[in-house]
């Protein structure tokens, strides 16, 4: 019997890479698996950001209107269990493990060659699995990379969300945002509600969608949304409500919200529709790392945010520019290596009075390390660059001991910077 961690280790072993899209691999596991179906209505959530907001509207927007809903995300921050929640709460080791057990068994059917998988795909078929089993109203996935080719889309969704499309994940994507709009809209299915979060959608992802013969409803156009001061209203034909804004802090969390809303409204013969679950959603929607403020008597106040690519910045960057403090800004970043440095630095430097760099590379094979991070960063913010640490604690230490009560420290750039981060608070350090 593997321990999960033992699990986890296992799943990162056995394929030579780690990430590998497609769905003829998976797909075979899972009809193998018989199939299993995890809920009798599925949303399913793409985009370049906004996928985690989005899916924690949905969850919190059923789950006030009595509805049992299972939510797949991904990256975890602190724990894999994050990744797979029911009714509100993380799945234990133990349904993890059966699960994977499962998957293994149909992996290596006997006489058939075996079929590898990556870390993602078991993940994704975990998802299933449970979901099938957990007496679901609804079940919310959210796509990993992509949409097209990622595990996730296995499933026909009945209605499909794509939040935002930016450059991101060029190698696998494409390197233009039309190409990176089709490869999302490939998450929509013939006839079923295809969501556009966008009021300015890219040509490709409007043809792909037409082509794919969904219907679509976009932003803007099907549905729109008004922000007052101390609320918001959200209008499709002749149905409109009046709302509070989100507790997610980010201006964007509005239009996040609202295309979760429009996938309820277009499902809502399967779902029911019930305006006062929706407002308490809005206002109950929590996500980890997403402007998240830790506050510490006595010391600057510490916000955390997964900001990882330059559309993700530029929000950040609104943010922190709506919300001056009459202090400094130190900002601790790390980025993977496949990120465009420059593109998230760049709109954040009229808001970063100090840049504190984390090096990645002790974090996982994927991460910057610190010189070439440098050398990426002081190309645009130098001289703010005051240090460059190998690891994100380090740099949050040295930026905390530089900053003052009245100053605030930004953590962004990766999950991983998030995460260590997190911990780092959680413990005291």
């Amino acid at each position: 019997m593997r321990s999960l961690a033992e699990w986890l280790d296992y799943q990162q072993r056995i394929h030579p890479r780690s990430i590998e899209l497609g769905l003829a691999r998976v797909g075979e596991v899972w009809r193998r698996m018989g199939a299993p179906v995890p809920a009798p209505v599925v949303i399913t959530v793409g985009g370049t950001n906004g996928k985690g907001s989005t899916v924690a509207f949905l969850e919190a927007m059923l789950a006030a209107d009595g509805k049992r809903v299972g939510c797949y995300t991904s990256p975890h921050l602190l724990r894999y269990n994050e990744r797979v929640r029911v009714a509100g709460v993380d799945v234990d080791d133990a349904l993890l493990i059966e699960a994977f057990e499962r998957i293994e068994a149909a992996r290596e059917v006997a006489t058939v060659d075996e079929i590898p998988l990556t870390y993602f795909e078991f993940g994704t078929l975990a998802a299933l699995w449970i979901f099938s089993r957990a007496g679901l109203d609804a079940a919310l996935l959210e796509v990993g990379l992509g949409g097209r080719l990622d595990a996730v889309n296995i499933i026909d969704a009945d209605a499909a969300v794509v939040t935002t499309v930016d450059l991101d994940h060029q190698d696998w994507l494409g390197n233009d945002r039309d190409s990176i709009g089709r490869e999302k809209a490939g998450i929509f299915r013939v006839g079923r509600p295809a969501i556009i979060g966008m009021r300015e959608p890219m040509q490709g992802l409007l043809e792909e969608t037409t082509r794919l013969g969904a219907d679509m409803v976009r932003a803007g156009h099907d549905y729109t949304v008004i922000v007052r001061d101390a609320g918001w209203q959200w209008h499709s034909g002749a149905s409109g409500l009046e709302l509070p804004l989100p507790t997610l802090a980010a201006a964007c969390q509005v239009d996040n919200a609202a295309a979760a809303i429009t996938a309820i409204f277009k499902l809502r013969d399967r779902l029911g529709w019930s305006p006062g679950a929706l407002g308490v959603g809005v206002r109950k929607a929590r996500v980890p790392a997403r402007l998240q403020l830790l506050a510490t008597p006595g010391a600057a106040d510490v916000i955390v945010d997964v900001a990882h690519n330059p559309q993700a910045a530029r929000e950040l960057a609104r943010w922190l520019g709506d919300n001056p403090i009459a202090g400094r800004t130190f900002a601790v970043f790390g980025a993977l290596d496949d990120k465009d440095v420059g593109g998230i630095v760049t709109p954040l430097l009229p808001y970063i009075d100090s840049w504190i760099l984390a090096g990645l590379a002790g974090l996982t094979s994927r991460g910057l390390p610190v010189a070439p991070l440098q050398a990426h960063v002081r190309a645009a913010a130098s001289p703010s660059v005051a240090a460059a640490c190998d690891d994100p604690r380090t740099a949050l230490a040295r930026a905390c001991a530089l900053a003052s009560p009245q100053d605030r420290v930004v953590a962004f750039g990766s999950f991983y910077v998030a995460a260590e981060v997190l911990e780092a608070m959680k413990a005291g350090d």
